[in-house]
């Protein structure tokens, strides 16, 4: 991994608890909740089967949206 994009990832992992222990960092974005980027700026659509045992999704009107600023830093940035 690139220096400048590990540093910008342990700044935005700095900024706040994971209660799954940041499990998709330490597996090198192996292990990753199932979300899909749809354009908005930092939300991404979450494609779990029970996205409510996520503290992070949110229901807005006829889906869950995912606010991990981790996940959607990847989704964005590593395509992931």
């Amino acid at each position: 991994m690139e220096e400048d994009l590990k540093q910008e990832i342990e700044a935005i992992i700095s900024q706040f608890k994971c209660p799954k222990d940041f499990k998709c960092y330490k597996s090198g974005f192996e292990t990753l909740c199932k979300a899909k980027d749809i354009g908005l700026e930092s939300f991404l659509v979450c494609l779990e089967n029970d996205p409510r045992e996520c503290k992070f999704s949110l229901y807005l009107e006829l889906a869950y949206i995912c606010e991990c600023p981790l996940r959607v830093y990847i989704a964005k940035k590593l395509k992931k």
